[in-house]
This record gives structure tokens, sequence and C-alpha cells, in this order.
């Protein structure tokens, strides 16, 4: 059985979630408090960041980006058209460029700043820079996930996927953030019918149940988070 280091909020950990959900693989998750720095864990991952996917007889694969590649390179041809990377050059080009879309950009300028100022604070000690939130950081984040949201909808309005006409990784690291966002009650849905029907069609998908059933000690998620008719 393989093993999943991750934090039920950590968008990246969502999104390896989402593909092994996708692609019928079991791990056993091991939640992960990055913040704490524990020595064992840096040793799988001297970045000290989650995921990290740990399978019997190779290196621990460290980061949502190379192990979506470990995925694809090690299950990915036997899958067939359930394989989340296109085979076409040309569209597995599309499918990387949104990933990193998301898995950089969006979480540079949305769910980094929200899970940190109203999650990680909240469990870090104060010698370890828990505390208060930053209003001006969660306002920015706010401001940022408008301009993402009608991104989302106008790649949807020309394809039936994100990155074209069928799921792919895209897709999930999109919805992985945006799901830890609603997970908040910071999506402002109504701004974007179009993104907000495409996540309703990904957040019905078997694969994003258990992400429905995560909670936080001492955190409700939004009225709408496990809604699938929202």
């Amino acid at each position: 059985m393989a093993i999943l280091y991750h934090h039920p909020l950590c968008p990246h950990s969502r999104f390896v979630r989402l593909v092994m959900g996708e692609y019928g693989l079991d791990a056993d998750l091991v939640e992960e408090k990055v913040w704490e720095r524990r020595e064992p864990f840096l040793h799988l991952n001297p970045a000290g960041t989650t995921p990290v996917l740990v399978e019997a007889s190779i290196p621990s694969v460290p980061g949502a980006d190379v192990i979506a590649e470990y995925l694809d390179e090690t299950r990915g041809l036997a899958l067939g058209d359930r394989r989340l990377l296109p085979e076409a050059p040309r569209d597995r080009v599309e499918s990387r460029r949104l990933t990193s879309w998301f898995n950089q950009k969006f979480f540079d300028e949305v769910s980094s700043h929200l899970v940190m100022e109203k999650v990680y604070k909240r469990f870090m000690p104060t010698n370890l820079g828990g505390g208060a939130p930053e209003m001006a950081a969660i306002r920015a984040a706010r401001s940022n996930i408008r301009y993402h949201l009608k991104y989302v909808g106008y790649l949807i309005r020309q394809r039936n996927w994100l990155a074209g006409d069928r799921l792919s990784y895209a897709d999930l690291a999109a919805a992985a953030h945006l799901s830890v966002v609603d997970f908040l009650g910071d999506v402002p849905w109504d701004e974007d019918e179009t993104a907000k029907s495409w996540y309703a069609r990904v957040k019905s998908r078997p694969s994003f149940r258990p992400l429905l059933a995560d909670g936080m000690p001492g955190m409700q998620p939004s009225l709408t988070y496990a809604n699938l008719d929202f």
C-alpha cells in the first residue's frame, strides 16, 4: 500500500488525491503538519512541503507536479481514454500549462494566502508564525480569485473540459484549489455560472467524495461545500 503524506486543506495534496481517485489507486493518508518540520518528513522531502508519495522499492516522490508525472509514467499508458495526460504533444502541453497555472499562479495569488491565514495559523504555535490572520492577505486573495474564476469560465465556454475534450490534470488541479477556497466560503460562484457548472461536474465525480468528507477540528465548511447542487 502506498503512503501519501498530505494535509486535508493543502490544495496540492488534494490534487494528488483526485488523480489517485481517478486512477483507482489507494493510499494510506498520513496528515502532515508542515510547520512542525519533522525530521523524518524532511528526509522524505527536504523542501518540507506536502504532498509526498511513498511506494515500495522507489525513493519518495515529492510535490504535486512530480507525483502527477510519476503516476502518468507508471500507470497512464495502461489506462487508455482514462489517462489524465492526453497523448498528443500539443494537448499535453496545454494540460501541463493549465496544471501549472493553478498549482503555481492560483496558489501564489489565492489559495496559499487563504489556507495560511484562515487555517494553518489557527493550529501553528505563536513562535512558528501562528496567530491572528493578516486581513490584507485575505482581501488580496478574495480579489484575485475573481479573474481566475473568469478565466475558468472563458476556457469552458470554448471547450468541454479546461484543456480540451477530455478530463485532464488541468481540471483536477483547478478543482483542488477551488475546493479549498470553497471550503472556506470564499468563492464568488454567482459571478460566473459557466465556471460554477464546470466545478459541479468535477465535484460530482466519485474521486471527489473523500474530499467532501474532509474536516478540520473547530472549523465548519461553507454551507454549500458538500452540496452537489449548489
